[in-house]
């Protein structure tokens, strides 16, 4: 089930707007309603909808109207960004923030706080955006903003990664939080974006690097072939000897990610069904290794 979901388009395609869904209303129903800011360009098109409130007395009734200004923000970045990311990437954001800007425009948020303490709701809402935002990315989706931007920066050269543009544009996020309304609003919500942090990046696997060993005595080069031309990897193999049998054995050696992970071990024992496969999560992985944000 989850390798034929994160391998099959329409599947992920589908996974994705899910994602969304599941982090468009957990923001409305535990984050919104205690008036704190998620980080990013939502969190300033929350911040200029709540001064348009307070300032220009516009009532947006039960729904969030930052919803939409996001999806406006979104229009020029994914114009920019077209050249630069391709189609394939821009088409599948394209979808995934319109389904985002749509969920957390229509998601009524309830009158009163569902979850009335503070750290409370923050752990509940993070965990929850974390898992969808997770989703998300792991099948290849993005919802926009800044990581889109700060690819674009990254990909031109830019000394700005996408996590250092990120947090650059956080703090000053939530110090324009600290002196517009007050110390409590600003450290709820740098909890609620750590805690989403921490789960997004144990559900994100498109992060984690694996190095797998896979000891075979079937075809190496038709395995090798696979790792190449489907996925992309580079592969080293060379022959050892069975200690015990003393029969000669293929080692192959692949460095991927833990989405990939799946696809590899079920080509691996489609080929040779008594492979032994070894696999090393949190590797630590220097050089010429492309590191994939979408698929």
């Amino acid at each position: 089930m989850l390798y034929n979901t994160l391998h099959n388009r329409w599947l992920r395609l589908v996974a994705c707007v899910v994602g969304e869904l599941i982090s468009a209303a957990a923001l409305n129903i535990f984050i919104v309603p205690l008036n704190l800011y998620t980080g990013g360009l939502l969190g300033f098109c929350q911040v200029v909808r709540t001064l348009m409130q307070t300032h220009l007395h516009i009532s947006f009734g039960a729904y969030d109207v930052a919803g939409i200004f996001y999806f406006l923000l979104n229009i020029p970045i994914l114009l920019l960004a077209y050249r630069t990311l391709g189609r394939h990437l821009v088409l599948k954001t394209l979808v995934c923030t319109v389904s985002y800007s749509l969920f957390y425009s229509i998601i009524p948020i309830p009158s009163s706080p569902i979850v009335s303490d503070y750290l409370t709701a923050c752990l509940l809402g993070g965990i929850l955006v974390g898992i969808g935002s997770g989703i998300v990315l792991t099948c290849g989706g993005s919802g926009g903003g800044l990581d889109v931007v700060g690819l674009c920066l990254s990909k031109r050269g830019s000394s700005f990664t996408v996590g250092k543009f990120s947090i650059g544009f956080n703090a000053v996020l939530y110090t324009s939080c600290l002196i517009l309304f007050s110390p409590e609003v600003a450290i709820y919500s740098v909890i609620y974006n750590f805690f989403t942090a921490l789960v997004l990046d144990r559900v994100h696997q498109q992060n984690v690097s694996v190095q797998a060993l896979i000891f075979t005595r079937g075809d190496e080069k038709a395995l090798a072939s696979f790792v190449m031309e489907k996925l992309g990897r580079g592969v080293t193999f060379w022959t050892g000897v069975g200690a015990y049998t003393g029969e000669n054995v293929h080692v192959l050696c692949v460095c991927l990610s833990k989405y990939e992970i799946e696809e590899l071990l079920h080509t691996v024992h489609s080929i040779d069904p008594h492979a032994f496969i070894t696999a090393q999560e949190g590797t630590r992985i220097y050089g010429n290794f492309l590191r994939r944000l979408s698929s």
